[in-house]
């Protein structure tokens, strides 16, 4: 023990990423379908080490934490302004009770069993499973002015309360989203993905689990024109719209390519090079002449292109409606083969609705594609490098919000860094969506910002608590598990009922994900999407998380502000 002391001693470092790297070890033990995960496994092992007694300067938590939040709102503020829309207000309400109700179970629980500040906001943290209300509520605790050794123990107490109430805070919303709710209403999760799936698509048939497609969804074909189908003499831009799902790519007349343009008529003997799915691909048989063999040697080069949609006329357009507009008085050539909403895949299905912000993947001519660029949005490729001006100029803003405080019903409450470098984020990811030549930070920099920032702020929070972390857990931890527990299930259990009688959230499929996404719940949000076999549960998801993200986050400061008992020293 006084080797490791006298080690950690003069490399404080050593501690903080051994603690990292232990943390993510223990986090990917599976017991069952359970993952503890790489953050509670990091607090878990840091409350450990710093058993040995290490100190790690406080401003390593802070800036860190700065970093993660600010990434955390640049990521979902474009779907968080989206969500503050009529089409969307259903399933922003449910979002909002849910946040709302969960802040009151927590509220009454500490005002029953007298918690202090730090145990009030550590059980919010860990039973409502939103980590970032560790730094909101530290940030809020060290502004109030209180002495340095009760500032510290409510610090540890946050990390105390987290660390008893996060396993079970993790488990609940499964159980209620894949077991209970289903069981209370019978429904059947994986039928009624495929009727929602089936009705999105416009009768579409569903595969059942450990199925696939084995048809690629874009090829390529030769066919030789035979004058005697009909096609001879028409154009490639009439072609196009009478196959509609593929296009000409190229026309070889004499064994060599010509140079095609939508006016180029086609002549017996041809081989016209087309591209598009394998149903339009029956279809090109029939009308053009048999298909022979590909050229050998021939190039076709095709692209693949990630575009995010900013385009403020096709927001909130179905996919039907987006082909549409896209296609007019065009070719074809340009197919889209995969689409994202922050970072979760969406099913490509006709009456998908798209957001501004969604990232959508193309395959085709990189000169078809920049045609479909330029009535869409900007490509990916051009926001490969971080905008170091408007990152500086983010978390400057975020921190200098930071230092706000102010008297709410005469009740003091101060924002902190965490809760001003988020809404910062939140600012400068939604002017990144709808101005994409500023504020560039792409996806890998945000992750890594996001990922290693919250590790490397647990893992603080875990070692500075250290021996203190026991005492309390000894003296609160039954209290605070069972307290956890009520704070996990109760708040979702009523906004169920309430979105589902009241605001009229029916369909089985969307009100289990607003559940999940109300409770800002990945680990439930991933088994109902197991259940369910499709992609069906995302956009409530997406919707519900990106609004309880924020609100679950502004909990921290707001506890401790209405929260008034202290830790006793």
């Amino acid at each position: 023990m006084s080797f490791l002391n006298d080690l950690f001693t003069a490399q404080p470092l050593l501690a903080l990423f051994i603690t990292i790297a232990l943390g993510y070890l223990i986090g990917k033990i599976r017991i069952g379908s359970f993952v503890l995960g790489g953050i509670a496994g990091t607090l878990i092992v840091g409350v450990v080490i710093g058993q040995v007694g290490v100190t790690i300067d406080p401003g390593i938590k802070t800036i860190f934490f700065a970093l993660f939040i600010y990434a955390v709102g640049f990521q979902g503020g474009p779907q968080f302004f989206h969500a503050l829309n009529r089409r969307s207000l259903n399933q922003l309400a449910s979002a909002v009770v849910m946040t709302v109700v969960g802040l009151i179970v927590v509220l009454i629980g500490a005002w029953v069993f007298g918690l202090d500040r730090g145990l009030a906001a550590g059980l919010a943290s860990g039973g409502l499973t939103q980590s970032a209300i560790l730094g909101t509520a530290g940030d809020a605790i060290a502004n109030l002015g209180l002495s340095a050794e009760v500032t510290k123990t409510m610090q540890t107490n946050v990390a105390v309360g987290y660390a008893v109430t996060y396993i079970f805070g993790s488990l609940g919303p499964i159980i209620l989203v894949t077991w209970f709710i289903p069981a209370l209403k019978r429904w059947n999760i994986r039928a009624e993905a495929i009727k929602l799936s089936a009705t999105m698509s416009g009768g579409i048939a569903e595969l059942e689990p450990g199925e696939f497609n084995a048809v690629r969804p874009v090829v390529t074909r030769f066919f030789s024109l035979d004058e005697t189908r009909g096609s001879s003499g028409k154009t490639a831009l009439e072609i196009d719209a009478i196959l509609s799902d593929a296009a000409v790519e190229a026309i070889l007349r004499s064994g060599a390519a010509i140079n095609l343009t939508d006016e180029t008529v086609l002549q017996p003997d041809d081989v016209v090079v087309l591209s598009g799915t394998p149903e339009a691909m029956i279809v090109a048989g029939a009308l053009l002449g048999d298909e022979v063999p590909a050229s050998s040697g021939f190039p076709l080069v095709e692209e693949f292109r990630e575009i995010i949609l900013t385009n403020k006329a096709l927001t909130a357009r179905s996919l039907n409606e987006i082909h549409e507009h896209v296609n007019v008085g065009t070719r074809h050539g340009v197919f889209l083969t995969k689409a994202k909403r922050m970072g979760i895949e969406l099913p490509l299905l006709g009456k998908l609705n798209f957001n501004r912000g969604d990232e959508l993947h193309f395959v085709g001519r990189p000169a078809d594609l920049d045609r479909v660029q330029s009535k869409l949005g900007y490509k990916i490729g051009a926001a490969a490098i971080t905008d170091f001006i408007f990152f500086g100029i983010g978390m400057t803003i975020g921190l200098l919000l930071g230092l706000i405080s102010f008297t709410l019903w005469g009740v003091p409450i101060s924002l902190g860094s965490g809760v001003g470098c988020l809404l910062s984020g939140l600012l400068f990811g939604w002017l990144r969506s709808v101005h994409p030549r500023y504020a560039a930070l792409p996806t890998g920099a945000s992750n890594f910002l996001r990922d290693f920032g919250l590790a490397v702020f647990v893992g603080v929070v875990g070692i500075t608590a250290g021996p203190q972390a026991l005492v309390a857990i000894q003296q609160h931890g039954i209290t605070l598990f069972l307290l956890g527990v009520a704070v996990t299930l109760i708040p979702p259990i009523l906004t169920f009922f309430f979105s589902y009688y009241v605001l009229r959230i029916r369909n089985p499929i969307e009100a289990l994900a607003c559940v999940a996404g109300g409770r800002s719940s990945n680990p439930a949000f991933a088994a109902l999407l197991d259940k369910a076999g499709n992609a069906t549960p995302v956009v409530s998801f997406t919707i519900t998380y990106a609004v309880a993200n924020v609100f679950l986050t502004l909990w921290g400061p707001v506890i401790v502000a209405l929260v008034t008992t202290n830790a006793v020293v």
